[in-house]
């Protein structure tokens, strides 16, 4: 499976016990989604490596302790350690109106109902306290606070997000 097919899902945090265990930070809204999971596919040297699930227990803040099978001892689970973790996209359910996932936007053109075309979307930096995204304009990077209202349409066929930014925060960027 080819990384452009899939999507990020979290990453290996540590080792979670003796006997292979690691614990498993999910990178999304909302974890309980995945806790059905079967398989995911870990990044080892490049490439993408499936590695079945025989138990995955959901913790506190993302986290999930998993046990994957062939990983046995401590040893073997340290190798996955810090790498990241996988899922195909095809198994996201499509969102509808303004939802999105944040890769799925990601070199959207954003347009501001005020100040019109701000640039394309580089990344949604989502800070727990103040998600944002990042916007390129030619060489300068407009950040723009990510408000639950921020967000007017996502247009899936064009690529385009629109916006509704604080009054004069993108002509402070750009001007």
């Amino acid at each position: 499976m080819e990384k452009s097919e899939t999507f990020h899902l979290g990453y290996i945090a540590k080792l979670h016990g003796f006997k292979g265990e690691v614990s498993l930070f999910l990178d999304v809204t909302d974890p309980s989604q995945y806790k059905d999971m079967d398989m995911v596919f870990i990044e080892i040297d490049g490439q993408l490596v499936p590695h079945f699930i025989s138990s995955l227990k959901l913790k506190n803040k993302g986290f999930a302790a998993v046990k994957f099978e062939g990983v046995d001892t401590e040893e073997v689970a340290r190798k996955l350690n810090r790498k990241n973790v996988y899922l195909p996209a095809s198994m996201l359910p499509e969102l509808q109106g303004k939802e999105f996932y944040d890769h799925e936007v990601v070199g959207f053109t954003v347009i501001d109902k005020d100040f019109g075309t701000v640039g394309t979307l580089g990344a949604v930096i989502d800070n727990a306290v103040n998600p944002l995204i990042q916007v390129f304009n030619d060489a300068k990077e407009v950040l723009i606070p990510l408000g639950k209202d921020t967000v007017q349409k996502v247009d899936r066929s064009k690529q385009e997000l629109h916006i509704v930014s604080p009054p004069g925060l993108i002509s402070m960027y750009l001007e």
